[in-house]
């Protein structure tokens, strides 16, 4: 009979299983391997509670739990693969690595590693985790720097498939990688900047690396400048990563502060609704309600959006109409000029619950019902 084990149970961190739990002086409990990494990147709080931590943190067995997780494993044991296919995959990785570690190995037979790498990462877990444990992460990082755009584009990749592992997320983070996703958006070729910002958006799946990508210099007003500056992808690459960055408060200001807002009005014009979706979030700071006010035109970027867009693309526009209509008599006055109490209207009957809810409440803003 299979069941999913208690959350109690995974890592605050790396949202895995623990293997090796232990209590930090907050008393909260994570895997030794993900704590240690927070430590040994220059974290001194509690990724919980953010309270200081001593200068080197007693990282104290909980015994107790370690033995409920163990007896659970005992009844629900994990599918593995045949172990024909795992030792022949163990096998050829352990090969493609070697190329990647050594300092004599030529770019080329380095590439070649990289993109079969890439491949046999991309789907199969234990490879990814193989990878990990030998060591080989920061031989993938420095290929980043290389100068070699196809070998950068190849290193992005498996570092982008490495990252599907939620414990590598925290890894890659404490290894420097953020320098060198940095670096790429700033001066990489068009593909590797996309990547790069996926990477990014991948990343920050772990609320701790929000605050950490977030306040690495450059990193948000990169994402930005290729908003403004990027092809299709690139564009939408970047309003993905911000979108990911912004679901933590303290980032939303940084993103404003970038001169990001009026950008991002342009590109909810030109059709990219993920950067309504960030828009939305914005909304929530009085900065980024502030900088919306002064956008010519915005207004009706969000109701052209609200008769065309999709249904997403309709509830963060509801929402954002709201926000800032519950702060401006003008942009209500503007608002009602556009028509919106009568579009909102017609959202009575929408499939969507958030459409109908947000409508509603934009229709009580905008007439004066409390």
């Amino acid at each position: 009979m299979a069941f999913e084990l208690p959350n109690d149970f995974r890592c605050p961190i790396s949202l895995e299983i623990m293997s090796d739990p232990v209590i930090i002086q907050s008393g909260h409990t994570f895997d030794r391997v993900s704590i240690q990494r927070w430590i040994d990147s220059g974290n001194r709080t509690c990724p919980i509670t953010k309270l200081p931590l001593s200068e080197n943190p007693s990282l104290i067995p909980n015994h107790a739990l370690r033995s409920l997780i163990s007896n659970f494993a005992h009844v629900s044991p994990k599918e593995t693969l045949p172990r024909t296919h795992q030792e022949h995959s163990q096998s050829l990785s352990q090969a493609l690595i070697s190329p990647l570690i050594s300092r004599s190995s030529s770019n080329a037979s380095k590439l070649e590693s990289l993109t079969r790498l890439v491949r046999l990462t991309k789907r199969d877990s234990s490879i990814r985790r193989k990878i990990t444990e030998s060591g080989a992460v920061r031989a993938v990082i420095d290929c980043v720097d290389s100068g070699n755009h196809v070998l950068q584009e190849k290193s992005l990749s498996l570092l982008l498939n490495l990252s599907l592992e939620d414990d590598n997320k925290v890894g890659l983070v404490a290894d420097g990688v953020i320098r060198r996703i940095v670096s790429v958006l700033r001066v990489g070729s068009p593909d590797c900047k996309a990547i790069a910002a996926t990477l990014l958006t991948s990343l920050a799946v772990v609320e701790v690396n929000k605050a950490t990508i977030g306040s690495y210099p450059d990193a948000i007003s990169a994402l930005v400048s290729l908003l403004r500056e990027g092809n299709e992808r690139e564009r939408k690459e970047s309003a993905t990563a911000l979108y990911a960055l912004c679901s933590f408060p303290d980032n939303r200001k940084r993103v404003v502060d970038c001169g990001s807002v009026a950008i991002l009005v342009e590109a909810a014009d030109s059709g990219l609704e993920r950067a309504v979706e960030v828009l939305g979030l914005l909304v929530k700071c009085r900065g980024g309600r502030d900088e919306m006010s002064k956008v010519n035109g915005f207004v009706e970027v969000l109701v052209n959006v609200l008769r065309n867009g999709s249904l997403k693309g309709i509830q963060y526009s509801l929402f954002i109409l709201n926000c800032l209509c519950c702060c401006s008599r003008e942009i209500v006055d503007k608002v009602k000029r556009e028509g919106v109490v009568e579009i909102c209207f017609s959202f009575e009957d929408n499939e969507s619950e958030k459409i109908r809810r947000n409508a509603t409440n934009l229709v009580h803003t905008l007439l004066g019902v409390q």
